[in-house]
């Protein structure tokens, strides 16, 4: 390497990306990217000193850590998040004693993954005695929730009515206690791993802000309860519903808040929680990676692997012209992801001839999660 060589900017944020902190990345790239004149090699020694030996290319870590939890599949929409999730979920099945996938995106896009109709409760998918799936909609709020999350029958209707109408004093805490209340289920079932099919980034990182969006609800909500007490009896005994106590429905939604601060508590513990990002190889994937990176480690949420999706695997012997484009353009990103993610188990996942629908399809693309593929 020439002393005298310079630099572009792309060479900078590419040859100094490990010597930054992932926390101050963002700012360390806004300054350079306003640069447009190349920059001298003097800039350029953070990598020199670097010899990191690649990390393993597969997710054999996950299958191998048997403290797991909670994972988290997650990225920009149309990168295969789905079938990334329902690999994994195939995968942990394998191993574990009882899995469930979870989908968290309005598109609830398993359904047409596994082939079979999921609900909002854990359905036993077809062909395996301890893989359950479920999908929910957090946009839907408390209103969607079905009858199982509430036990009793004419009190808790009431109390759910009630609920439901309180919530709506407070922007956002609707679909945050929807959440609250999936995970209160989750919980109580004691699966030995939850899978999440998250929605698109923004959806995932809205997610992670709901501990904070419930515990502020409830404070308020159980700081008005008292007030309304009184005016619930008298309510209760005018439509002769007899009495109808503010505490147990105080009581209600109280229980939730242990619940999720235990939660809470798990996804902030690497040995409990992992996040799987999942992207292709293409510039406005690679950023909405980086994003999300900043923001779960700003979450103190644990990620350290990465799932590049679609690439090409073009038939040397029978070369087309765009399949040659897309492999080079590819490639470009390949490198980047490389360089900025050496820290990372970076699996690389070819784009297939067909459809990935169906438990068969599903097994076969799998196998490339453990195993890198080649043609």
């Amino acid at each position: 390497m020439s002393l005298n060589r310079r630099y572009s900017v792309e060479d900078v944020l590419n040859l100094a990306s490990k010597a930054i902190p992932r926390i101050l990345r963002p700012g360390f790239i806004a300054i350079f990217l306003q640069c447009s004149r190349t920059l001298p090699i003097s800039l350029c020694f953070f990598k020199l000193s670097l010899n990191l030996e690649s990390l393993d290319p597969t997710l054999q870590n996950l299958i191998d850590q048997n403290t797991l939890k909670w994972i988290f599949v997650g990225g920009k929409g149309g990168v295969g998040k789905t079938t990334c999730s329902c690999s994994v979920a195939l995968l942990m099945a394998q191993v574990r004693k009882s899995v469930l996938i979870i989908s968290t995106d309005p598109a609830h896009n398993i359904s047409d993954a596994f082939g079979q109709k999921f609900s909002k409760v854990p359905v036993l998918v077809k062909g395996f005695t301890n893989l359950y799936a479920m999908e929910i909609d957090p946009n839907l709020g408390m209103t969607e929730l079905p009858e199982e999350y509430f036990e009793q029958a004419d009190a808790s209707k009431v109390g759910r009515k009630m609920i439901q109408e309180m919530m709506g004093a407070f922007p956002g805490i609707d679909e945050a206690m929807s959440y609250a209340e999936v995970m209160k289920l989750v919980q109580s079932m004691d699966f030995d791993v939850v899978i999440f099919d998250t929605a698109p980034t923004g959806h995932t990182l809205r997610l992670l802000s709901f501990p904070a969006v419930i515990e502020k609800g409830l404070s308020k909500i159980l700081g008005i309860k008292n007030q309304f007490n009184p005016i619930l009896k008298s309510l209760g005994n005018f439509m002769g519903m007899g009495d109808i106590n503010a505490d147990e429905m105080g009581k209600k939604i109280e229980e939730l808040l242990p619940i999720m601060r235990q939660v809470n508590e798990q996804f902030r513990n690497p040995e409990r929680t992992t996040f799987v990002c999942v992207c292709i190889a293409e510039f406005l994937s690679l950023y909405e990676t980086e994003r999300l990176i900043q923001e779960l480690t700003k979450h103190g949420i644990d990620t350290h692997n990465i799932i590049v999706n679609q690439l090409l695997f073009p038939n040397k012997s029978k070369p087309c012209d765009l399949c040659v484009a897309r492999t080079k353009l590819q490639a470009k990103y390949l490198d980047q992801i490389d360089d900025l993610y050496d820290d990372f188990n970076v699996v690389k996942m070819p784009l297939l001839d067909e459809e990935v629908r169906g438990i068969a399809k599903i097994k076969h693309f799998s196998q490339f999660l453990l195993q890198p593929y080649s043609k």
